[in-house]
């Protein structure tokens, strides 16, 4: 009887449909036997200030817990901007830090209410407050912490408002490039290098190999060193970066103007007579009778670069600096920020594209038509370029051109990829370092991929 009994049951089992190895039960996922609650979509935003030298930009970003860009209705960042910079109220930190607010609210907004406090703020402030003298900088620093501290219900840390220093920004620049591409993770040789060209400073990023890294030259104390070591995606890489302090476009206007000391400057177009103000620092600015000069300017721009500087080491750009060697990490480069938005104004690139293939040489071309011009011409020959710039087209121009050629050692021909952002999914993300800051900001929340660390 029992083996009767056994028959059967073992019967019925082999009718019953097979059963496999992992079937959802309501909410519930029953693997080999165990019962797993179905997890929530783990996400988080981070607000990034960038507080430039002529204006303060805030960017929104919204991560999956890869790390990966999510929307933000239908864009894939928020991002606003206000005039002027930080370091404009040097003898007004409290006016600084109110500056803000409009820019503070409209994050808020962006971001659900209910995850304010797990959302990281950070402000970075670059070249333009690092120009300050005396603690005006630091001044305006604190009013901005106490600004946030009380005011706002993001996740602000001790040292999110901070004057970011030029290896950090460039690195992070670098980062946001690589991310946007989807180079992190993979072989230094496959990533692009970057030069940013900001109001008051310029960097250069890109990766070198571990040889290249560990003979670079040693910096005197207190200086920044030449490489940056950092992980991404588990994979170390190491980042020649250098910025270039009063290098950026408005800091160099102002070092060409004062190279003539207060008299006619070929760089300046016939017409215009007035000053340039940088850093609170009036320039005259007023071309010689005979007009503005393409060589005559183009000398000054040189001996403003100290391109003549003795070198130290194998190669240099300019200024004595090392170059970081060259290598397949500076074969593809990014070139952005004043670059674009010049191209861009003088009809070199299309507008809204976001991002073009140029040479250096167009800009040394663009240059020659421009410095030719009288002022009253430059409004119909550039209708895009706005009242301040008009006058500065040809010092421009130039200064692009030989910082490309004569600063970084670039080949006339070489193809660059200028632009203000990069293609992403089915947006656009806009090319600037607070997207790099956001990515380590949120790699350090619980919960999330550790993407990306400094060692």
């Amino acid at each position: 009887m029992e083996f009767l009994i056994t028959l059967i049951a073992t019967f019925l089992l082999l009718l019953m449909p097979a059963i496999t190895s992992s079937q959802y039960l309501g909410n519930n996922l029953l693997t080999n036997r165990k019962i797993f609650q179905k997890q929530e979509t783990l996400t988080s935003y981070a607000v990034i200030f960038d507080a430039g030298s002529t204006g303060t930009r805030v960017h929104v970003y919204h991560f999956d817990q890869n790390l990966d860009l999510l929307h933000i209705g239908n864009d894939i960042e928020f991002v606003d901007k206000i005039k002027p910079g930080l370091s404009a109220y040097g003898d007004n930190p409290e006016q600084a830090a109110k500056s803000l607010i409009p820019l503070l609210e409209e994050a808020e907004d962006v971001v659900p209410e209910d995850l304010h406090p797990k959302t990281p703020l950070r402000l970075g402030a670059t070249a333009g407050l690092r120009l300050l003298n005396g603690d005006a900088a630091e001044k305006i620093l604190q009013a901005t912490r106490n600004m946030f501290s009380n005011r706002s219900t993001l996740n602000v840390q001790r040292d999110a408002v901070s004057i970011i220093d030029g290896t950090q920004e460039g690195s992070y620049m670098w980062v946001t490039v690589n991310y946007v591409l989807g180079n992190l993770g993979k072989s230094f040789t496959k990533s692009v290098g970057v030069i940013d060209l900001g109001g008051g400073s310029v960097q250069m990023t890109y990766a070198v190999s571990k040889k290249t890294a560990k003979n670079a030259p040693k910096v005197a104390d207190g200086e920044d060193p030449y490489i940056k070591k950092l992980v991404l995606k588990g994979k170390q890489y190491d980042l020649y970066v250098h910025s270039y302090l009063r290098f950026g476009k408005e800091a160099t206007r102002a070092q060409v103007l004062n190279a003539t000391n207060g008299s006619a400057n070929p760089c300046i177009l016939p017409g215009f007579n007035g000053t340039f103000t940088y850093s609170g620092v009036e320039y005259k600015a007023f071309s010689p009778s005979s007009g503005s000069n393409f060589d005559d300017c183009k000398e000054i721009i040189l001996k403003v670069l100290k391109v003549n500087d003795p070198c130290p080491y194998p190669s240099c750009t300019f200024g004595g600096i090392w170059n970081g060697g060259g290598g397949s990490g500076q074969k593809k480069l990014f070139v952005t920020s004043a670059f674009a938005y010049l191209a861009e104004d003088v009809g070199m690139v299309e507008p809204n594209k976001p991002n073009s293939i140029l040479h250096p040489v167009d800009f040394e071309i663009e240059a020659k038509r421009a410095c030719a011009l009288n002022f009253e011409d430059v409004k119909s020959t550039y209708p895009r370029l706005t009242d301040a710039k008009r006058p500065y087209v040809c010092m421009d121009l130039l200064y692009q051109h030989v910082l490309l050629v004569h600063g970084f050692g670039l080949g006339p021909r070489k193809e660059i990829t200028v632009g203000e952002g990069i293609q992403y999914q089915n947006s656009v993300v806009e090319a600037a370092w607070p997207l790099g800051t956001a990515v380590e900001a949120i790699s350090a929340l619980p919960k999330f991929k550790r993407l990306m660390y400094f060692i």
